[in-house]
């Protein structure tokens, strides 16, 4: 926990907070907190500082609390991702939120399964644990925004154009001989498929409103790891 999140109702004073349950949990086994310890600190969507610890219990510590600092920048990224399963969503959430990214576009496709739009993963409670997760590695405090489509056509057709506008339109796709441009650092839009990737129809329909199509080379990449491999290549 590099970070610790704090949230309004944490505060039982103007600049005193009161944290329980993991944060506390934590703090006590891994940093070994006692009074007086200094903390990084960031209020949730808010600015990010320093707390200083003034009292510790056996079920609750408190902080003195100063935030003065603003939030690291977000990349210029919107991601747009075919619903991957659930256990490997959580760690792309996780992941993509430590990365700076704030638009996320979960949609259906052609090979994704439709039970996977019923798991509990996709709970706005449990999106946010997973994102706090990132903020907390990455010492962030802005939550993306996370949006699910359930139609895909629909929203390529109808939503995607706007969403995209102004911004380098990238499909991933294995089975194209471009390859992906690198150090790109500007507005972009970034469509990634689900494992065994988008079908031939699906290309066709993002090409029509002018997404290009890339690899990433011969090597076929876990989403997870095209994910993270993906936003590295373009931006950091």
């Amino acid at each position: 926990m590099n970070l610790i999140i704090l949230k309004k109702e944490d505060f039982i004073h103007r600049k005193v907070v009161k944290l329980k349950g993991r944060r506390f949990k934590h703090l006590c086994k891994i940093n070994k907190i006692q009074t007086n310890h200094k903390l990084s600190c960031g209020l949730l969507n808010g600015k990010t500082g320093t707390g200083v610890v003034t009292k510790v219990s056996e079920s609750f510590l408190e902080m003195r609390i100063s935030l003065d600092n603003n939030p690291l920048q977000p990349l210029p990224l919107t991601l747009i991702l075919s619903l991957p399963r659930p256990k490997m969503l959580k760690r792309i959430i996780e992941s993509v939120t430590s990365l700076g990214v704030k638009k996320i576009y979960l949609i259906n496709s052609w090979r994704v399964e439709k039970s996977y739009w019923k798991s509990p993963v996709l709970d706005k409670k449990n999106l946010e644990k997973y994102m706090i997760l990132g903020l907390e590695q990455s010492c962030d405090t802005i939550l993306p925004q996370i949006y699910q489509k359930r139609f895909f056509t629909q929203f390529v057709k109808e939503e995607l154009p706007l969403i995209s506008k102004n911004s380098m339109c990238i499909t991933a796709h294995p089975k194209t001989y471009r390859k992906c441009p690198y150090n790109i650092n500007g507005k972009t839009t970034l469509v990634i498929g689900p494992e065994g990737g988008l079908i031939d129809k699906e290309i066709e329909t993002l090409e029509n409103i002018g997404f290009s199509t890339f690899n990433i080379g011969s090597r076929i990449l876990k989403v997870e790891t095209a994910v993270t491999y993906l936003i590295s290549r373009l931006f950091l």
